[in-house]
């Protein structure tokens, strides 16, 4: 049997609030990039629209994408149609896409991009209004504190609900906080990236900010199902430190740590890289994407799953991994 298959009993999703102000959301929420951007072949309209809803259904509400995953938000609000009012849909302004081979950004946290942005988001992603909009990204030629006074201008103008940070050190959160509400900040973090844990999770602590943690899994590397050979040349993965071939055969220790616990625990690698997120901070959403299924409910499921103190600490003592994200 397979461990994904192990934990199937789905409990109702816990809630977790976006912010000190903001909407309840699941405890583990949706990241909608891979259905259609970066990671390999899409999938037809038809099959996103049956994984976002199935995330609804799960209580999995808050929708995550980026005006710069290419197609992404038009897909989002496709697949979004008649479910609009359960979602708490997110996106993402300030990288532009600079090249498609190989895929690079520059960064724009200009007033007038940003507003310009917005408005275009709205109607890729066919809505009024947008729960959370994120700086994905400071532009460093922009100061902070113009940017988000740019979108707090949105949310006065009833465009967007609330606003968040995604990078930032705690000095830029401290700056952006006394020109408007920060309702969360946006980061990786896995068992294999704990940056955040030393300072920017203690912050949204201290402030009541959610911290919506992406990668949650190490881009599928940490649920020890994927390989080099199952990656396409158009996955970006590819070409990754991380994810070249000595860096993954290193790194396996950090999966057979975790594989450890989820044997004794009677559930899957994911299950238990979910649940040790979960446990750092009730603050934290985590947003795994995934194109299937099964392993969105396999994911939904982590929300029953409670690691013990021995859990915690053997996890906690996993080694840092062989190579750097980017």
């Amino acid at each position: 049997m397979e461990k994904a298959a192990i934990r199937c009993i789905i409990p109702a999703m816990k809630q977790r609030r976006v912010g000190r102000d903001g909407p309840l959301a699941g405890a583990i929420g949706y990241g909608a990039m891979p259905l259609n951007w970066e990671y390999g072949t899409p999938v037809a309209e038809a099959e996103a629209t049956a994984v976002v809803h199935r995330a609804l259904d799960l209580g999995m509400t808050l929708i995550d994408t980026a005006d710069a995953y290419g197609p992404n938000e038009e897909l989002v609000g496709r697949t979004l149609r008649g479910r609009r009012a359960d979602a708490v849909l997110s996106t993402k302004v300030g990288l532009v896409v600079r090249t498609a081979a190989p895929l690079t950004y520059d960064r724009d946290g200009r007033p007038d991009h940003i507003r310009a942005s917005c408005d275009a988001s709205l109607a890729r992603l066919r809505t009024d209004v947008i729960d959370l909009y994120t700086l994905h990204r400071v532009d460093p030629d922009v100061p902070v504190e113009e940017s988000i006074g740019a979108m707090a201008g949105l949310v006065a103008a009833g465009k967007v609900r609330a606003i968040g940070l995604s990078e930032v050190d705690v000095d830029t959160l401290d700056r952006a906080l006394r020109v408007h509400r920060i309702s969360s900040v946006q980061s990786e973090l896995s068992l294999w990236t704990r940056g955040a844990l030393a300072d920017v999770v203690p912050w949204c602590d201290a402030h009541d900010v959610a911290f919506l943690a992406y990668s949650p899994l190490g881009r599928g590397y940490l649920t020890g199902k994927l390989d080099t050979a199952d990656l396409a040349p158009s996955d970006f993965r590819s070409g990754l430190p991380r994810f070249e071939r000595a860096a993954m055969e290193a790194n396996r220790r950090i999966v057979d740590g975790i594989a450890a616990v989820a044997e004794r625990r009677g559930a899957s690698n994911a299950q238990v890289a979910l649940a040790w997120l979960l446990a750092q901070s009730p603050r934290i959403i985590p947003i795994p994407g995934t194109k299937r299924i099964r392993y969105l409910e396999e994911n939904a499921a982590a929300t029953g799953l409670e690691l013990s103190a021995g859990d915690l600490e053997r996890l906690g003592a996993l080694p840092d991994p062989l190579g750097a994200r980017y």
